[in-house]
């Protein structure tokens, strides 16, 4: 053998070793998957319980490729369970005998779930989005074939919500004893790299020989959108760690302060961009020096290695920022600007440190409440599910079809789910759709063929499931079509109606299949007819709502007052959909930046210049006229730059001419956004 044919062969050796590595998770994940369904099946088996399919269909549901999702959608989904039973118990006593009532209060309870789960983030909403989902399963029971009230309502939901726990507890059982979980170290490297991006981009705004402050801008707009995307890590860690769990307001506050530090960047880099040359590389680096630049390290990894030491020298670089004698407002500007970052950046370290170092975090009073960015996507998904529920209800009614009750409920279903993906609605549902139909071409071969010859025995039954089970987990962990495998892996389970005493009547698996994919596609065409808003309405309607929220703000009118208006600014700024454009990220980060700037000019200003003036500055804002704002400032600048260098609170007068200039700063950056409609 040449040397050239041992290094082909030594090099196709190693790659096949490396694909073999980066694959040997998926098909862990489908061993898990299938060990999950098989454990759900002998507990649901043993406890003779009437209907098996839906603890094999829960635990399949529950399985997710990375532990914290699947144990944090696991404890959501049980409480989203335990509430759907007592709602289809309430509602089958409302309207026991009246079919017509029970189907009307079925998609208002629909409607009412999926409005709760868009509210809401993550497994949270998911959580409300199974209530929903459990109301529906019962509804089949409930209804029966001819849509009179179908035995005893209690024991149904007793049943039903006893066969979903068992494969909820049976998949986490399964999931914590095989799977370590990596959530909480991708959290804490997510964390990392974060900070130190920003840390790095607001030094690097402060060099005298730095970048031009334009190429800063693609920057921090994707570090914002990485700061956003940390909300569904953050869920998965909790789902992972107990004390995470309990210190989830570190967390949160982490996010929170990362956002602070971007803008307060922003601010900084606005004011060196718009300065002279020479004057803005003075000042930048005059507020440069105080930094302790040494104690930075540039590569990620080294933050993670020491974030206590970090967010202390954030905290002392913020002090030695904050009094910091400066003599100019672009200064005191810079200087205030690099404090609130390192401030910023120090609540980002201690969200770190309770990630990999829990002894030496800072414990975390304050939480910021939940608020709702935007009602309309939740009432449109409502709206949708009601009409999906109750046309499939009425067509039910009409042609007295004998699984029209199964139809209705896995219509339900995924008019509960799929709008929860927001604008990736439809492709997800034809996903799931073609996923059922392939569930149904296996279903049908093992049903007929494969599954007679085992029936009776459960290791025979368990081997056949693994045949199927074990290659759709490992496409589903895999990045191409996950949705499909998963629906097929989910679906193949309530066709197959795996029993305690199988039955194989051709008539009723064909009846109970067509009335899954009837469901189904139904849900898919009205969703393809009734599409949701697009990435590019909804962005730009959370930013008329950040302005007309900020427009109240200047005028007094915002309730719950400068905090309340924070936490919706923050949330709508969070809400943006990530195919969004940069620009409305920008735009969102300055309408932060200048209601920060606002508030203190508002609240200290009438110190030193007169009330009136202060008042009509920020009517004009409020109005929407930035010539007159402009005007306005200056006068303000006027008077504040005549008062004696002597006069006490010198240095908030300063600062008050350092949020001034703050003010026009983002007034001329976005004269278009802040001059435009107020939103409806």
């Amino acid at each position: 053998m040449s040397a050239i044919e041992a290094s082909t062969e030594r090099s196709s050796r190693g790659a096949l070793w490396e694909r073999v590595r980066e694959t040997t998770p998926a098909l862990l994940f489908g061993l898990r998957l299938w060990a999950s369904v098989c454990l759900a099946f002998y507990v649901a088996f043993a406890l003779q319980l009437s209907e098996p399919s839906w603890a094999g269909t829960t635990a399949a549901l529950i399985c997710q490729p990375a532990l914290g999702a699947s144990l944090r959608k696991a404890t959501f989904r049980m409480i989203g369970t335990v509430v759907g039973a007592a709602g289809a118990v309430i509602l089958a006593a409302l309207v026991r005998q009246d079919a017509f009532g029970f189907l009307f209060g079925l998609s208002l309870g629909c409607a009412a779930s999926v409005f709760v789960a868009t509210l809401l983030r993550n497994f949270a909403a998911y959580g409300a989005a199974l209530a929903g989902f459990t109301v529906a399963i019962l509804a089949s029971d409930i209804l029966g074939a001819t849509g009179a009230s179908n035995g005893d309502v209690i024991m149904l939901a007793i049943y039903r919500a006893t066969e979903i726990c068992t494969g909820i507890v049976s998949a986490g059982v399964v999931l914590a004893l095989t799977d370590l979980g990596n959530a909480r170290r991708k959290l804490g490297e997510e964390l990392a790299r974060l900070s130190a991006a920003v840390c790095n981009g607001l030094i690097a705004c402060l060099r005298t020989d730095g970048p031009g402050q334009p190429a800063s801008r693609a920057l921090r707009r994707d570090l914002l959108g990485g700061v956003i995307a940390l909300d569904p890590m953050i869920d998965a860690a909790v789902g992972e760690g107990s004390d995470l769990r309990r210190h989830s307001p570190m967390l949160q506050q982490a996010v929170i302060g990362l956002i602070e530090a971007i803008y307060s960047w922003r601010a900084a880099a606005l004011q060196v961009e718009r300065m002279p040359l020479e004057a803005g590389r003075r000042e930048a680096a005059a507020v440069r020096a105080e930094l302790p630049l040494d104690t930075f390290p540039v590569a990620s990894a080294e933050w993670m290695n020491e974030p206590a030491e970090l967010r202390l020298a954030c905290c002392l670089a913020a002090r030695l920022l904050i009094r910091y004698e400066a003599r100019t407002p672009s200064l005191r500007l810079l200087a205030d600007s690099a404090a609130f970052g390192m401030l910023g950046i120090a609540q980002a370290l201690n969200g770190l440190t309770q990630t990999v170092d829990p002894d030496n975090a800072l414990s975390v009073l304050k939480t910021s409440r939940f608020t709702v960015p935007d009602w309309l996507p939740a009432f449109i998904n409502a709206a949708r599910a009601f009409a999906i529920v109750a046309i499939l209800s009425l067509f039910w009614v009409e042609t007295e079809w004998t699984s029209g009750a199964l139809a209705i409920t896995f219509g339900a279903v995924a008019a509960v789910l799929f709008p929860l993906q927001g604008d990736k609605a439809f492709a997800t549902a034809m996903a799931f759709l073609l996923g059922c139909i392939l569930a149904a071409v296996i279903a049908t071969m093992l049903v007929f063929w494969a599954l007679p010859p085992v029936t009776g025995n459960f290791a025979g039954l368990c081997l056949l499931l693994g045949l199927v089970l074990v290659p759709a987990g490992f496409f589903i962990a895999l990045p191409w079509q996950p949705q499909l495998f998963f629906a097929a892996s989910v679906n193949l389970i309530p066709m197959m109606s795996i029993t305690n005493a199988m039955t194989y009547d051709a008539s009723q698996f064909w009846n109970s299949t067509l009335a899954i994919l009837a469901g189904l596609v139904w849900a898919t065409v009205c969703l393809r007819l009734t599409p949701p808003l697009s990435p590019s309405y909804r962005a730009q309607r959370l930013l008329r709502l950040s302005l007309a929220d900020l427009r109240r703000l200047a005028r007094r009118r915002e309730s719950g007052g400068p905090e309340a208006w924070r936490n919706r600014a923050r949330a709508r700024l969070l809400a943006i959909p990530d195919e969004a454009g940069p620009l409305e990220r920008a735009q969102g980060v300055s309408a932060l930046a200048i209601g920060r700037a606002i508030v203190r000019l508002r609240d200290v200003a009438p110190r030193f210049v007169p009330g009136g003036l202060v008042e009509a500055t920020l009517e004009a804002i409020a109005q929407g006229d930035s010539t007159a704002a402009f005007a306005r400032l200056d006068a303000i600048e006027r008077s504040l730059a005549a008062l004696p260098d002597n006069v006490p609170g010198a240095r908030i007068v300063l600062r008050l001419r350092a949020s001034v200039l703050a003010i026009g700063n983002e007034l001329r950056e976005f004269e278009s956004f802040y001059n435009s409609a107020l939103a409806p």
